[in-house]
């Protein structure tokens, strides 16, 4: 029996042990994955278990004294038991709490920190530092005056500086094309010495990190105003262009998009015209720079044209034959290169002819010329036989028809005759001389020195 009963001992035994040795191995594999997985905390200062009295006393004593020499802590009353320090009293804001506190936490020997601050809400603790700091920064501002002054007179010597050379416009002008942009790169000198000067002067009040700000702000600025006068200056960037390389002269006759007129003056912000009617037409210099420009006067042999007809039974070669016999029979006619015509079109009762034929515009005006070279084709057309065409309708009866016949035929014939009006004829020949009046309005109008131009017969033309 004692055997068995040695026997069950040992199976309990071994069971027990096989129960609890995988319980702790899990236990202790849980406590490794929470080792791995969270961050280790940094650990606390040891707190001494037999910290003695006098050690409290030599930190409150130490802490009273800390706080005696800040101001605005003077006033902070400590409290310390086994290294549980308690602050309290007035205090002014919660800054100079913060404050304090962070003080009694770096002394040796203190476990944790206590506040039971009341806010000072008296005019004295409140409005004195606010007068004490405001005198400080008085007196540093009386006492930099004298560098402050040495930093100004620097600045406005390198600005005046810069204001001299940028006035120099002889100079400029003689290594620019145009007065316009001699006023631009005198302006851009100005400013630059300007900004010299500033940093100059900021840099002996040792303040130049100002002058950065302050340049990232004008950074951000300027971007701003630049997307919101993008318009304006794409017309000034147009100026500058049209100024270097000039399409047309004064008093170009020119067409510029739909707009037609002779040249006044090329401004920095527009173009100025005189229209063929006599009135000032002013276009931005971004449009005409975008513009196409037809400019009549570059070349001063310029062809008219015109377009006739004949009837379609005439023979259109002799036609054509007629006509330029016609034009080339006027003085204002070029010979070289000569006069052209070409069948247009042949329609149902007539046959359209076009005429060409090239001028001087230094001694014929084109409009007086062509009007004059119309006339003597037609008049030479219709003296040679030649019937111009005319408007043909078709009327049609669909009732009556036969009764209107019969009162047709039975009318009588009248003895009166009828005489057709003679054609009156010119007795001298049109005037073609240049008309020259909007020119001389032109002429008038550049005479005024006072008024800028930026149009230079120096200048190459495009």
């Amino acid at each position: 029996m004692s055997q068995y009963r040695w026997l069950l001992t040992m199976i309990l035994l071994a069971i027990a042990i096989s129960g609890t040795t995988p319980t702790h191995a899990i236990v202790g594999q849980a406590s490794a994955q929470v080792q791995l997985n969270e961050p280790a905390a940094e650990p606390e200062p040891a707190i001494d278990p037999a910290a003695p009295v006098t050690d409290d006393d030599a930190i409150a004593v130490r802490l009273r004294g800390i706080f005696q020499e800040i101001k605005g802590l003077e006033n902070v009353v400590v409290a310390v038991d086994a290294g549980v320090v308690s602050l309290s009293g007035s205090i002014a804001d919660n800054a100079s709490a913060d404050r304090a506190k962070a003080i009694a936490q770096r002394v040796s020997g203190v476990v944790t920190v206590e506040t039971k601050f009341e806010r000072d809400v008296s005019v004295g603790s409140n409005v004195e530092p606010v007068v004490d700091k405001f005198g400080a920064s008085l007196q540093n501002f009386l006492s930099a005056l004298p560098l402050i002054g040495i930093a100004f007179l620097v600045a406005i010597t390198v600005g005046l500086l810069g204001h001299f050379f940028a006035s120099r416009m002889g100079f400029w002008e003689r290594v620019t094309p145009n007065i316009f942009l001699a006023e631009l790169i005198a302006g851009f000198v100005r400013v630059i010495f300007i900004l010299l000067g500033i940093f100059i002067g900021l840099d002996i009040l040792n303040a130049t990190a100002l002058l950065g700000a302050v340049l990232g702000g004008a950074g951000v600025i300027g971007l701003a105003v630049g997307f919101a006068l993008r318009d304006t200056v794409d017309n000034y960037m147009s100026s500058i262009m049209l100024s270097i390389r000039q399409p047309f002269r004064a008093n170009d006759h020119v067409l510029i998009g739909a707009q037609q007129g002779r040249v006044v003056r090329l401004t920095s912000r527009a173009t100025i015209l005189m229209t063929l009617d006599g009135n000032h037409l002013r276009i931005p210099n971004a449009t005409v720079f975008k513009a196409e420009i037809l400019n009549y006067s570059r070349n001063p042999q310029r062809r008219f044209s015109f377009e006739l007809g004949v009837d379609a039974n005439d023979d259109p070669a002799a036609a054509i034959e007629t006509g330029l016999k016609a034009i080339n029979g006027q003085e204002f006619v070029l010979n070289e290169p000569e006069a052209t015509a070409e069948i247009r079109e042949v329609g149902d009762s007539n046959i359209l002819i076009t005429f060409h034929g090239w001028i001087d515009q230094r001694n014929s005006d084109f409009n007086k010329a062509r009007g004059a070279a119309i006339r003597v084709t037609k008049n030479a057309l219709e003296e040679s036989g030649f019937a111009l065409p005319e408007p043909i309708y078709r009327l049609r009866f669909d009732d009556g028809a036969e009764q209107l016949v019969e009162t047709f035929s039975k009318t009588e014939p009248s003895d009166t005759v009828i005489e057709k009006p003679e054609k009156a004829v010119a007795k001298k020949a049109f005037d073609v001389s240049p008309e020259d009046h909007v020119e001389k309005l032109v002429a008038s109008e550049r005479s005024d020195d006072g008024l800028s131009d930026l149009l230079d017969d120096q200048q190459p033309v495009e």
